[in-house]
């Protein structure tokens, strides 16, 4: 979760139409931003078992100003599914095409008004609704699909430095949104904090809308372990598991000091108590970033998550149940990635679905689930 500079800010809606390159094509999202991230990113270590290569099945038109950071996808009513990112530079959203990745739309601007964002980071989507969360104005603004019309926002009186969100239906009609806090001390604010601070990383709040379309929100509190060794330090990227009872948490902190393990991804129950497990150490050479779980129809499924390295990231799958490897992949051109989405549902492009992925900071990118199972031996029924 690197600390980046800020860019200029952009407060025009922007209606545009721009062609994916076809891929792959190294030159078309690295040119501008891959020397820089490559300074920045770890380098991959070397490793008896390879990341197997799979192409991109698309890569979008670089946009360098942005600063792309999470992603989220939502299908309307006619089929169409669009891919939207925060772009955290010029404090709005930035729309593609999830079966073209051609440009759609931008939309707000710099701002502490409805509509208006400072720094958006994670995004999750419930029906017609998006969930964006805010980390410089310290909240969560919900907004109406597909006119990206404002709702509401939530969390402002608690959330201090918020990065990532996930979405739990408990009842219909009522959400549990999970908010990553990571806020930091220090000039810099580079500074973990201490110890007995780290059960506010997580913050939950129940979320209802009431027959007129308004949010109800109540915030239910903050959870995190405190032991040295499995504290949360560093954290953004969070997804669930609620037929398993378990939320996966990115732990980004690489420090190896009071026994902490390094960056991984650590298990939570849906209430917010640590089960202690993680994935294997020494899975991730760099920083555990983007997390999705892949819900296959027999009941099994993957974890997807992001090793962030240059000069081209790695993405590990992870049994769903056990949490043991499952094999590892990289695309052509995709690099330095933060955060991830996946769309599971057929479509005339993707009939077994797909994964996107940020790359760069400056491009998404996509790769076929078909391809992903064909390549690392995983169950058929996972793209049927």
């Amino acid at each position: 979760m690197p600390i980046r500079p800020l860019a200029g800010a952009c407060a025009a809606l922007l209606l545009a139409a721009c062609a994916s390159t076809p891929a792959p094509s190294p030159q078309a999202t690295a040119a501008v931003a891959a020397e820089a991230a490559a300074e920045q990113a770890p380098t991959a270590l070397p490793s008896p078992h390879a990341p197997l290569e799979i192409a991109e099945a698309w890569i979008s038109e670089p946009m360098p100003s942005e600063e792309l950071d999470s992603l989220a996808t939502w299908t309307s009513e006619n089929g169409d599914t669009w891919l939207i990112a925060s772009a955290k530079s010029t404090h709005r959203l930035v729309v593609h095409d999830a079966a073209t990745g051609a440009l759609l739309r931008t939309v707000g601007g710099r701002g502490q008004g409805p509509g208006q964002f400072l720094r958006p980071n994670g995004l999750a989507v419930f029906a017609d609704r998006l969930y964006v969360v805010e980390r410089d104005n310290h909240r969560v603004q919900v907004l109406s699909l597909p006119g990206f019309e404002p709702v509401g926002t939530f969390g402002e009186d608690v959330l201090r430095s918020p990065y990532g969100i996930w979405l739990n239906e408990t009842e219909p009609g009522e959400l549990q949104a999970y908010v990553t806090d990571s806020f930091m001390y220090g000039a810099r604010y580079d500074v973990v904090p201490p110890y007995e601070e780290l059960d506010q990383r997580v913050r939950r709040f129940r979320v209802q809308t009431d027959q007129d379309g308004r949010l109800r929100v109540h915030y239910t509190g903050a959870f995190g372990d405190t032991a040295p060794a499995t504290a949360l330090r560093m954290v953004e990227s969070l997804a669930g598991d609620p037929a398993g009872n378990r939320l996966m948490i990115a732990d980004e902190s690489r420090s190896d000091d009071d026994g902490h393990r390094g960056s991984t991804l650590r298990e939570y129950t849906l209430d917010g108590e640590p089960t202690g497990r993680s994935m294997p150490q020494g899975s991730f050479a760099a920083e555990a970033e983007g997390v999705v779980l892949w819900n296959c129809p027999d009941g099994g499924g993957y974890w997807i998550a992001v090793d962030q390295l240059a000069p081209l990231t790695i993405f590990h799958l992870f049994d769903r149940l056990t949490l043991e490897p499952r094999g590892s992949f990289q695309g052509r051109t995709t690099a330095f990635t933060d955060g991830v989405a996946l769309d599971a549902t057929a479509s005339a492009r993707f009939p077994g679905g797909a994964v996107y992925a940020v790359s760069n900071d400056i491009s998404v990118t996509a790769f076929d689930l078909r391809d992903v199972v064909a390549g690392l031996g995983l169950s058929s029924d996972c793209v049927q």
